[in-house]
């Protein structure tokens, strides 16, 4: 990751329209924004799709940046967005359970869950384990997917994370603790292993 002084300086380049410092953007960004897209949509055309449609976003609006977060979080931000609208075009609104968890809803938070992550280093090298983790994040509810992602897998921080989505710290919490949970439950018969204390995890 870039620090802030060189976001900014390549900032100043594209705005100046340098076409080298948007591609320069465009080659130190991609791989990271395409991991994403492709966690989000499940298909690697509309994936692709999505990069594509980011960075001509970003580009197009530029000015609108003010460079508070760093340039790869407010591109995760377009990338989730831009996902979150091609899955409206071909997928019907609908409330989804995860929904009900956030916290400015009121409901409770299960206090009891299953850390992936803590599986044994061997076991997570075996190609089978790698696919079924896989295919249990690719089936995941999509609000729970994009914040396991991006805390989880792109390892952004809780703030960072709030600020690509959108919503609040808490709301980023909460659905952490959710979708590690929901994997908890989808992968319990293939693991069979004990479920963490939350006590026991870090969510900061």
């Amino acid at each position: 990751m870039t620090d802030n002084s060189e976001d900014h300086a390549l900032l100043a380049r594209i705005r100046a329209g340098d076409k080298a410092a948007c591609a320069e953007c465009i080659e130190q960004h991609s791989p990271e924004v395409y991991r994403l897209a492709l966690r989000l949509m499940r298909n690697e055309t509309e994936a692709e799709d999505v990069v594509q449609e980011t960075f001509l976003s970003a580009f197009k609006g530029i000015d609108q940046f003010d460079g508070r977060a760093n340039l790869r979080t407010w591109l995760y931000r377009i990338a989730y967005n831009t996902a979150l609208m091609r899955h409206r075009r071909v997928e019907p609104e609908q409330v989804q359970v995860d929904e009900a968890a956030d916290p400015d809803e009121g409901t409770v938070v299960p206090q009891s869950l299953f850390d992936w992550c803590c599986l044994p280093e061997p076991e997570l090298d075996r190609a089978e384990v790698r696919a079924e983790l896989e295919r249990a994040i690719k089936a995941m509810p999509e609000k729970l997917r994009a914040v396991f992602v991006m805390r989880q897998m792109e390892e952004l921080s809780t703030e960072a994370t709030a600020e690509a989505l959108g919503v609040s710290e808490e709301v980023v919490k909460t659905r952490l603790r959710r979708g590690r949970m929901w994997l908890r439950e989808r992968l319990a018969g293939y693991f069979s292993l004990k479920p963490l204390a939350m006590d026991d995890l870090n969510y900061d």
